[in-house]
């Protein structure tokens, strides 16, 4: 089940970013592991041309995923963020479940590129987001904040 956000998955989406983050050693300074609005989710997604979605299944959530409408983008450019799923719920197609989701609400929101920062150690994701079309930038856009993410990629949509 993918479904909004609701104010009661804070605490769990919480865990499921920075545990993720630990578990692939990419829980470093400038990154949403130290990011005070990780623990806020559902308050950061009610900003207008955002979206999040959470992957559920038995009552049990596995992470999630969203578009924001990051500082500094260009128009009609938002941003793929806050993508984590446990464990257990990769290898299942849940994150590129929730990659065609944030697609389609990108489109909605009549976006035209999707752009994303990341780093070299979340290979998996990696392939996943080349395989969804995702091409390589030699630089960031906009201002995240997020100094600590090495690698950037779009996809125009």
């Amino acid at each position: 089940l993918l479904r909004k956000i609701q104010a009661s998955d804070n605490l769990a989406l919480a865990k499921i970013v920075r545990d993720s983050l630990a578990e692939f050693g990419a829980n470093k300074p400038g990154t949403v592991f130290f990011d005070v609005t990780t623990d806020h989710l559902f308050e950061l997604f009610q900003q207008p041309g955002s979206d999040y979605f959470v992957a559920e299944e038995d009552g049990r959530i596995f992470g999630g995923g969203g578009i924001f409408p990051s500082k500094g983008l260009p128009e009609g450019v938002c941003e793929l963020v806050k993508m984590y799923l446990i464990k257990e719920g990769r290898g299942k197609g849940l994150g590129q479940s929730l990659i065609d989701k944030c697609i389609d609400l990108a489109k909605a929101h009549g976006y035209r590129t999707i752009y994303l920062e990341t780093m070299p150690e979340l290979k998996t994701a990696l392939s996943v987001y080349a395989k969804k079309g995702f091409e390589y930038l030699n630089g960031p856009m906009g201002d995240t904040g997020h100094f600590g993410c090495e690698l950037w990629m779009k996809k125009e949509i």
